[in-house]
């Protein structure tokens, strides 16, 4: 009786341990989003050389900078206000890659900048102000 009351003791400290592990995990303490949607503040422009009216700049106050567009939302009226834009990032998984490299070179001090850059489909936009602060 003692052999398999040893065993019963072992396999749950395992398991206790292993869900410890797993929730230290997916503590993250990220400061950057890792959802396919998300909602940014920032100075809406037109983006630099683009000919096409439906493309935008989206530039945060953390610096990060999103180009943008929207077939159901018309962001063309709200060029030069601060905004509040929720929406669907492009190629959600190629893109935290990218933001996880990016951070890694960051810590290692390869790179000084951390600045996220990405692209969405606005869904939603809410005027903050009706210019950007410098």
């Amino acid at each position: 009786m003692k052999p398999k009351l040893g065993s019963l003791l072992l396999g749950l400290m395992i398991v206790v341990l292993g869900s410890a592990w797993m929730f230290a995990q997916e503590g993250n303490n990220d400061t950057k989003s890792k959802s396919n949607t998300r909602t940014i503040t920032g100075c809406l422009s037109t983006e630099h050389g683009s000919s096409n009216s439906k493309e935008f700049l989206l530039t945060a106050s953390d610096g990060s900078t999103w180009e943008v567009r929207s077939d159901s939302v018309s962001l063309a009226e709200h060029v030069g206000h601060t905004v509040s834009a929720t929406g669907v990032v492009k190629n959600t998984t190629a893109h935290n890659m990218k933001e996880d490299a990016k951070d890694a070179a960051s810590d290692a001090h390869m790179k000084k900048g951390n600045t996220e850059h990405g692209h969405m489909t606005i869904t939603d936009v809410q005027m903050v102000s009706r210019s950007c602060e410098k």
